[in-house]
C-alpha cells in the first residue's frame, strides 16, 4: 500500500505542477496557479499520515516505510528548487518571460551551485532521519525497527556521496573551453 501511495504522490506532484503552471501561464490565472502549486506539500502530508496509520494498525515496519521517509525528505530538500526551476522555464515558454539564467558552467561559480544543491540533499537526509526516528519511537519495539534504522544510513550515505561529488567541483573546478576566459563564458551565460 505504501509503495502505491508513494507512486501516487509522485504522479500527483507532477500533475499538480503541470496544472499549476498551465493555469498560471496558459489560462492567465496566476493566483489560482499559485494555489495549485502550494497544494503540493499536502501530498507529503497525506503520505506521512498514511505511513503513520499503517504502522499504528500493526504493519511490520519494512523498506516501504523507510522509502516513504526518504521520499518526503527528498521533496522537502529539493522540491522548492525543482518547482522554481520549472516555473522559470514555463514563464519563458508559455508566458513570454526572458529565458531563465542557468547555473554557472565553470569555475568556482559552478562549485558554489553544486554546494547549494548538496545542501538540499543534506536537508532531505535530516528530514528523513527525523521521520525515521519518530517512526522508531512510535513502534517502540527494538526487534521490529531494524529496517527503519538501516534507512537512516541510506539517507546519509546518499548525502555523503552527493557531498563528495559537490566537493569535486571545488577541488577540481571545470575550466572554460580553450580560448575562452571564464569571465567571458559567464558574461555570455548571463546575457542569454
Amino acid at each position: 500500500m505504501i509503495v502505491a501511495l508513494i507512486a501516487a504522490c509522485e504522479i500527483g506532484f507532477w500533475v499538480l505542477l503541470a496544472a499549476g503552471l498551465a493555469t498560471r501561464y496558459l489560462l492567465k490565472m496566476p493566483r489560482t496557479g499559485l494555489t495549485l502549486l502550494l497544494c503540493e506539500p499536502l501530498l507529503e502530508v497525506v503520505l506521512l499520515v498514511a505511513t503513520a496509520l499503517d504502522l499504528k494498525n500493526g504493519a511490520e515496519p519494512n523498506w516501504t516505510h523507510g522509502l516513504a521517509a526518504l521520499y518526503i525528505g527528498y521533496t522537502v530538500g529539493h522540491g522548492h528548487r525543482t518547482v522554481k526551476w520549472l516555473d522559470g522555464h514555463a514563464a519563458h515558454r508559455l508566458g513570454g518571460a526572458p529565458k531563465p539564467i542557468g547555473p554557472p558552467r565553470y569555475g568556482m561559480g559552478r562549485a558554489r551551485h553544486e554546494g547549494k544543491v548538496w545542501l538540499g540533499t543534506l536537508v532531505g537526509a535530516a528530514v528523513a532521519t527525523v521521520l525515521l526516528q519518530l517512526a522508531i519511537w512510535y513502534v517502540d519495539d527494538p526487534s521490529r525497527v531494524t529496517s527503519l534504522e538501516s534507512w537512516r544510513y541510506v539517507a546519509w550515505r546518499a548525502a555523503g556521496i552527493h557531498g563528495l561529488v559537490a566537493l569535486s567541483y571545488l577541488i577540481w573546478p571545470r575550466k572554460a573551453p580553450a580560448g575562452e576566459s571564464e569571465a567571458k563564458v559567464e558574461k555570455e551565460r548571463l546575457r542569454r
